[in-house]
């Protein structure tokens, strides 16, 4: 009788409805991959607290922190890019605009 454990992190909030999925969905690919009796197969779902469980050596709770640091200094970043490149088209707008009305009057001062 197979026997899989699923484990997951607290996290995402899974819904008993995705719990339900996940369970026909290892069923039926063990079932077609191993060719075993789904019947007995037996599949379990176990959740753990993001502080019990860790990925290289730091707890999931330290990475999802310093993951979600990372993220809004990048938007920060973004958007002070974004702002510094409006900046520069409207001076390069004036500076086209300015050459225009100079080249203009250039142009009437020689007639």
């Amino acid at each position: 009788m197979p026997y899989v454990n699923i484990k997951i992190t607290r996290e995402g909030h899974v819904t008993a409805a995705q719990k339900k999925a996940l369970i026909a969905g290892v069923t039926q690919l063990i079932g077609d991959v191993l060719h075993k009796n789904t019947k007995s197969l037996v599949v379990t779902i176990d959740e753990v607290d993001m502080d019990n469980w860790g990925i290289g050596g730091v707890p999931v709770t330290e990475i999802r922190k310093a993951a979600a640091k990372a993220a809004k200094e990048a938007e920060k970043a973004r958007k002070e890019a974004e702002k510094a490149a409006a900046k520069a088209e409207k001076e390069a707008a004036r500076a086209k605009s300015k050459a225009k009305k100079k080249a203009a009057k250039e142009e009437k001062q020689k007639k």
